[in-house]
């Protein structure tokens, strides 16, 4: 939705500007912020279809608060990052343990 906060935009223009985003996922997250409402798509019958999609107001309205989203994101990136470290770490000691059993257990 970010992308569309200039105005309105081409299939091809944001399938750019959102790279390491498959056409599959763009297309279906399109599909669905059209589906609520967030944004209006614009079939012109030429060949090949030019398909343009513009934010709606109610998608406008939407540009405030995931501005603060990002910016508490980017505050925040490296306590998050270092969370995520965390987690992996204690989840592959966990599973580790939890796959050796030790031989007492077995009556050994």
């Amino acid at each position: 939705m970010d992308a569309l906060l200039g105005g309105t935009m081409r299939y091809t223009d944001l399938s750019r500007r959102t790279e390491g985003v498959s056409q599959k996922m763009l297309t279906q997250t399109l599909r669905g912020l059209e589906s609520d409402g967030f944004l209006t798509r614009t079939v012109h019958p030429t060949i090949p279809p030019r398909v343009e999609y513009d934010l709606t107001d109610l998608g406008r309205s939407l540009a405030e608060p995931i501005s603060a989203l990002r910016q508490w994101t980017e505050t925040h990136i490296n306590e998050i990052e270092r969370a995520r470290a965390r987690a992996a770490a204690d989840k592959s000691g966990s599973t580790a343990a939890s796959t050796t059993t030790p031989r007492a257990a077995h009556g050994r």
